[in-house]
C-alpha cells in the first residue's frame, strides 16, 4: 500500500474512536433553557359599593285598649240609622241605591277617597238621591289613627277634595275609622276638621262574606230604636249583602223607622 493511502486510513480510525463517544450511548440533549415562571395576575380593583340607607318608618301609636270618648253610635232619633262602608262601587252601590229609593228611605255612605276618585258619578249619584256622605279615609287604612297628626290631616283632607270633586257642594258630615281603630288624636283632628266620628253599634259583620241569612238574623237580632247598623257597598264580593237588605231595609223601616244619624 502507498504511504499517503496508510496515513489516510490511520487519521480515519482516530477520528472514529474519539469523535462518536462510547458504544451504545447516545448523545445528551442540550439542556432546555428554563421555563419562565408566569407573572402574577393583576388583583381586581373592587370599588366599594354605594350604601343604600332604607328610611326607617315612623313608628305608629300604640292601639287603644279602649275607643276614645266623643264617638257617635246612636242615630240621635227613635229611627234606625244605615250606614254603608268601602264604595262607592259600580256593582253595588247602584243595587244599594235602588233599594233605598224603592222603600223611600236616606242611608249615609261612608266612601272611601280613592273610589270616589274612581267612580264620581256614583258619588254625585249619592248625593243627587238624598244620602249622606261620610269620610272613610283615603285608601281604608285601617291605621290611619295610630300616625302622626300630620299624616291623619292630610288623608282626610285628600278624601275630601275627591268627593268634592265629584260633588262641589256635598256638605261631608262624618268620618268613619277604618275598622273602627280610633283614636282620641284622630277623633280630635276630624273634629277640627268639622268631621263628626261616626261609630255603629250593630255589626253583622257581612265583610266576612256570611250568607244572607247570617246577616239578617244578627241584624234584625241586635237592632234596637236609634242603632246604627254598618253594613258594606264594596271592598269584596256584596252579593249577600245586597240579598239581605233586600229584606232588611223594609223590614226596619216597618219595626223602627229609618232616619239619617244627626
Amino acid at each position: 500500500m502507498r504511504p499517503r493511502a496508510l496515513s489516510a486510513l490511520a487519521l480515519g480510525l482516530v477520528l472514529l474512536v474519539t469523535g462518536c463517544g462510547e458504544a451504545g450511548k447516545s448523545p445528551e440533549k442540550a439542556a432546555a433553557p428554563p421555563s419562565a415562571s408566569p407573572s402574577p395576575s393583576p388583583t381586581p380593583v373592587t370599588k366599594p359599593s354605594p350604601t343604600h340607607t332604607t328610611p326607617a318608618k315612623p313608628k305608629l301609636r300604640p292601639v287603644p285598649k279602649k275607643l276614645p270618648a266623643g264617638l257617635h253610635r246612636a242615630s240621635g232619633s227613635n229611627g234606625v240609622a244605615l250606614t254603608f262602608d268601602d264604595g262607592p262601587d259600580p256593582r253595588y252601590t247602584p243595587q244599594i241605591l235602588a233599594q233605598l229609593r224603592a222603600a223611600r228611605v236616606k242611608a249615609t255612605f261612608c266612601v272611601v277617597g280613592k273610589q270616589a276618585k274612581r267612580y264620581p258619578e256614583l258619588v254625585a249619584r249619592i248625593v243627587r238621591e238624598g244620602h249622606q256622605l261620610c269620610n272613610h279615609s283615603w285608601h281604608h287604612d285601617v291605621n290611619l289613627g295610630r300616625r302622626s297628626a300630620a299624616e291623619i290631616r292630610s288623608d282626610l283632607e285628600r278624601t275630601n277634595e275627591a268627593i268634592h270633586a265629584a260633588a262641589p257642594k256635598a256638605p261631608i258630615t262624618w268620618f268613619r275609622q277604618p275598622g273602627g281603630r280610633w283614636t282620641a288624636e284622630e277623633v280630635a283632628i276630624a273634629k277640627q276638621m268639622g268631621l263628626r266620628p261616626l261609630h255603629w253599634s250593630v255589626d253583622p259583620q257581612d265583610w266576612d262574606h256570611p250568607p244572607a241569612k247570617t246577616i239578617i238574623k244578627r241584624v234584625k237580632g241586635a237592632t234596637r230604636h236609634g242603632s246604627v247598623v254598618l253594613m258594606h257597598d264594596a271592598g269584596g264580593d256584596r252579593a249577600q249583602t245586597m240579598a239581605a237588605c233586600r229584606h232588611l231595609i223594609p223590614d226596619l223601616k216597618r219595626r223602627f223607622g229609618i232616619a239619617l244619624p244627626r
